[in-house]
């Protein structure tokens, strides 16, 4: 997930928000428990029991209205969770505001003089921070990072969710551990209400005064400022009474809504990572802040509530409310708690080892099925993972939650996962094998992340590659378990276990996760670990000395292996930082930087015409180095990083490229399936690059026609797709097509269409041949395919005439687009229909992709103002529509135009939601390749400095090299496609 630097909003809820006669319409309000007892008033004394002087009389007097204004004081202090609660429902008819800049409504509208500590609440700091600098010190409250005299211990979190208003109150205890001595507790709170503020010490022997707490929204913290410092060595307990709005976005504590019967529904749902749990309560949200959390959630009783761990008890009230308890949790870090208010229904299944699993969604959704796939893989991968990290899933429940609106794929809070409805339900009448694909590696992703991430949990945010690193080498990993035989990609932790061995991988991060179970983790931990592993194998490997240049260094370099012309058996091997703009090392010392070395493991192997060598292993960490390669002559070629296990890329001299091409065209399945596709990714980024000419990667897909696996095809559509957008603005842009045309047509005639729906088994065979004729089709229809055109036509011609969907499910999408941007509006409209009308959300997501193939710019600009309405396109959604129209050629302009104008909106929706944003800036701004767009870009940056600063440039980074690419190399590549469709 991206990291980039948070943006604060001006929707605050402030004090001033809060109405000042509250008060009466609450009532009085009582302390309860430990505080009670502390500020109790003891059973009043007679006068005609007082015998003593009158002056002890009038002392005594003077005592007992002293006991009377703390008492009057404690009771408009606190507010019970109970009487939040009533108080709030009672008020639930008011109109909800959709926006955080008006007072609370309804729930939220408690009182604010109720809420004053005994001492003031302020909106700065005020005295407090002259003082500081008076000592010429910075604040506590300054510091980016959270001051480390406190630690959390536990909370007790009660909430209470009003969901006809979208407000809740919420009351959080939590017991701090003193490690040194202050008398200042600062923690996260963002966007919400104090109302109240109590610090006790944990043995009942009386609160501490409370000078003043204010918001310092400037770091997103609250700070509690007291009379007299906290102790060091000993517990506190901090209680907040607060109120806040469940908003109408995609983080912290959040709505969203669907149509069931033609009635719209709410729910509320959490997304507190990276930083948002601060929205929803107060707390210590850092990840090393681990505690463990009781949560209680008063609602609706015709809503139900979930949460990371099972009901305990729930307390059903007469007046249609319930209260949920939930069990405590372990120790754990804010940002993947999770909490979800909402009327779905669910199926459910159980593991061998006794764990619940339930899948979660609308109704409707339960009913059709659409949620038992992902249902049932989730058991078989939590048994996997149980069996490979001999490590148990460390909850007695799993939850997966289905919404409508979330700002990610998917979210692995603990427990409760949350995934993006796209991301887990299918129809399994409707869905693609793409489709079911791409559920199936979201869940593996998400079920990997139950350990590490949750289990064992980065320090810090640099870190968090870890759990990341590892999700996505699981997705592989898990998959390959649930369908054996699949070919993985490239990725940097495949390279480590490659060369540790996987069984002593596997028996390294076995260690890792019970060493550091329940607790945090820093990479340094891992390659200690994994170092300690190699050891009792006899191997000596300091695996953070290699680690280290992979994770702290930017990017990934290029190995280049020239063959030595006087030498047959001698290469020379030598490394750099591979970037796509080679001029941008010149111009910025970062990407330029010639100290960047890697320990690189570099597979090799020499072939000839029929026959490849075993491979062997070379540790390259110089800049460059003579090696003696056995039995290579002048008519053998060769080839590194075999079967694509190291996270980098190989170039070679122009005559070893074309000895391997010769391979190739002669006998290609001399060289692997993962070497070919590894082959065709090289050479596209390379010639990309500039390191490569131009030609290279061309040559290498003429022997596609003979190609009969999937995996090299993909790596050439994926690889062809980018050159595509370079060019197809351009005026002698039919010739490149006219070329790629010819490489595909043969076996495009051989493949043919799908006609057979009913085989929806995913054995290997199955998957390989099905995927490999629809990428065949996709890029003849893609590249103007006269019968690919045709067929998708007739297609869509029947659909309209017989109102029957009869076309090919694991083609849709390609057919889908092909006839609205071939045929006329009419049919555009019909698919904005069926948009509307399915429910099924696979096939939602490829008609609105469709909607944005057309040639007709009306259309494409009517459809990017409508991507705006939330009410007829998710806010996620919305991305991916002006990211699509981007992608048109007809439309990248419009995209660009529309997306500048209506930055300010965008950034308001997605600006904290940093990885939506940052695919929003990437894809919008991805293809863009003139000097015009260039200066539009770079001038609109000018103008709006605020925010995504690192996308942004990035964004200018990638336009330059595309700029760069044009002047430099386009020339290049037509003269050569000109020569070789003349022969």
């Amino acid at each position: 997930m991206a990291l980039d630097q948070k943006r604060e909003k001006s929707a605050s809820v402030t004090p001033m928000m809060i109405e000042e006669d509250a008060a009466l319409r609450n009532g009085s309000r009582g302390l309860s428990g430990q505080w009670a007892d502390a500020v109790g008033v003891r059973p009043r004394t007679t006068e005609r029991h007082i015998t003593v002087h009158k002056r002890l009389v009038l002392g005594f007097a003077i005592s007992i209205l002293a006991l009377l204004v703390v008492t009057m004081i404690a009771v408009l202090l606190s507010v019970r969770f109970e009487e939040c609660s009533t108080a709030a429902a009672a008020a639930a008819d008011s109109p909800a505001r959709a926006s955080g800049n008006g007072s609370l409504p309804g729930a939220a509208r408690l009182n604010h003089d109720a809420g004053e500590p005994p001492g003031r609440q302020e909106e700065a700091p005020g005295e407090e921070e002259e003082e500081w600098q008076r000592r010429r010190q910075p604040p506590p409250w300054t510091q980016l990072r959270l001051p480390r005299h406190l630690r959390p211990l536990h909370y007790n979190l009660m909430l209470s969710a009003f969901m006809e208003n979208f407000t809740f109150c919420g009351e959080v205890n939590v017991q701090i551990e003193c490690l040194n001595a202050s008398r200042y507790i600062v923690l996260h709170a963002h966007r919400v209400h104090i109302q109240a503020v109590q610090v006790a010490e944990d043995k009942l022997s009386g609160a501490l005064r409370v000078s003043s707490f204010f918001l310092y929204p400037q770091n997103q913290v609250f700070v509690v400022v007291l009379n007299r410092s906290l102790e060091a060595q000993r517990s506190y307990n901090l209680k907040i009474i607060y109120s806040a709005l469940i908003e109408n976005e995609l983080l912290g504590f959040f709505r969203s809504s669907y149509v069931l019967h033609g009635e719209r529904r709410f729910l509320g749902v959490t997304q507190f990572s990276p930083t948002h749990a601060r929205k929803a309560f107060p707390c210590f949200d850092e990840p090393i802040y681990k505690a463990t959390f009781k949560i209680s959630i008063k609602h609706q009783a015709t809503y139900l509530s979930l949460s990371n761990m099972p009901v305990e008890t729930s307390v059903f009230e007469e007046d249609g409310w319930v209260t949920d308890h939930f069990s405590q949790t372990p120790l754990m870090s804010t940002y993947y708690l999770a909490w979800a208010v909402c009327n779905f229904t669910y199926r459910e299944t159980t593991t061998k080892n006794g764990v619940a699993v339930r899948l979660y969604a609308r109704p409707d959704a339960i009913r059709r099925g659409s949620g038992d796939y992902a249902l049932n893989i989730t058991r078989r991968l939590i048994e996997f993972y149980e069996d490979y990290f001999k490590v148990p899933y460390s909850l007695p429940k799993l939850d997966l939650l289905a919404v409508p609106k979330h700002p990610y794929a998917a979210m692995e809070n603990w427990g409760l996962s949350v995934f993006v409805e796209q991301r887990i339900l299918l129809d399994p009448s409707i869905s693609s094998i793409s489709y079911l694909l791409d559920v199936t590696m979201v869940i593996v992703h998400e079920l990997c992340h139950q350990w590490f991430g949750d289990l064992v949990t980065p320090v810090w945010w640099e870190d968090v590659w870890l759990k990341e690193g590892f999700a996505h080498y699981f997705e592989f990993v898990g998959t390959d378990y649930l369908y054996p035989g699949w070919n993985m990609g490239a990725a940097l932790i495949r390279m480590l276990a490659s060369f540790m061995g996987h069984s002593v991988f596997q028996m390294g991060l076995q260690d890792y996760l019970t060493i550091h179970k329940y607790g945090n983790a820093a990479r340094n931990d891992l390659w200690n670990t994994l170092s300690e592993a190699l050891k009792k194998v006899g191997k000596f490997v300091n695996i953070q000395e290699v680690m280290d240049q992979w994770t702290l260094q930017m990017g990934y370099p290029i190995i280049t292996i020239m063959r030595n012309e006087t030498a047959d058996n001698i290469v020379l091997i030598s490394q750099e930082h591979f970037i796509y703009d080679i001029d941008a090392k010149t111009t910025d010392p970062d990407l330029g930087n010639n100290s960047y070395l890697w320990q690189i493991p570099l597979t090799i192997a020499v072939g000839n015409t029929s026959h490849i060598s075993s491979e062997a292993i070379i540790w390259v960490s110089n800049k460059s180095e003579h090696h003696r390669i056995a039995a290579l002559d002048e008519t053998s070629w060769l080839l590194g990083n075999i079967n694509q296990t190291g996270y980098f890329r190989v170039n070679y001299d122009v005559r070893n490229w074309r000895l391997l091409i010769d391979q190739l065209m002669r006998n290609h399945e001399v060289i692997s399936v993962s070497n070919r596709a590894g082959l065709i990714d090289d050479a596209f980024n390379l010639a990309r690059a500039g390191y490569l000419p131009q030609n290279i990667p061309l040559e290498i897909i003429r022997y596609l026609s003979e190609e009969k696996d999937f995996l090299p095809w993909h790596a050439a559509s994926r690889a062809l797709y980018p050159l595509d957008k370079l060019l197809d603005r351009t005026e002698n842009y039919n010739i490149f097509n006219e070329y790629i045309l010819k490489q595909v047509a043969t076996m495009y005639l051989k493949l043919g269409w799908p006609t057979n729906n009913l085989n929806r088994s995913l054995v290997q065979a199955a998957y390989q041949h099905e995927e490999l004729r629809r990428e065949v089709i996709m890029l003849a229809c893609s590249f103007g395919n006269k019968h690919c055109h045709q067929q998708a036509a007739t297609l869509i011609s029947d659909w309209i005439s017989s109102n029957r969907n009869r076309i090919p499910l694991n083609v849709r999408d390609v057919v889908y687009c092909t006839g609205v941007s071939l045929m006329d509006e009419d049919v555009w409209e019909f698919i904005w229909m069926k948009f509307h009308s399915t429910t099924a959300v696979s096939e939602k997501k490829i008609l609105l992709e469709a909607l944005t193939c057309s040639d007709d710019r009306n259309l494409l600009n009517r459809l990017l103002n409508l991507s705006l309405n939330s009410e007829i396109v998710l806010d996620q959604d919305a991305i991916d529509v002006i990211i699509h129209v981007a992608r048109n050629p007809h439309g990248r302009d419009l995209a660009w135009k529309f997306f500048r104008e209506k930055w300010k909106i965008l950034n308001a929706r997605y600006g904290e939601a940093l990885f939506m944003n940052s695919k929003l800036i990437s894809g919008v701004t991805e293809f863009l390749n003139t000097e015009e767009e260039l200066n539009e870009l770079k001038n609109f940056i000018k103008s709006y400095k605020e925010g995504a600063a690192s996308s942004f440039s990035r964004a200018v980074e990638t336009v330059e090299a595309n700029v760069r690419w044009q002047m430099l190399y386009k020339e290049e590549l037509f003269q050569w496609l000109r020569k070789s469709l003349t022969h």
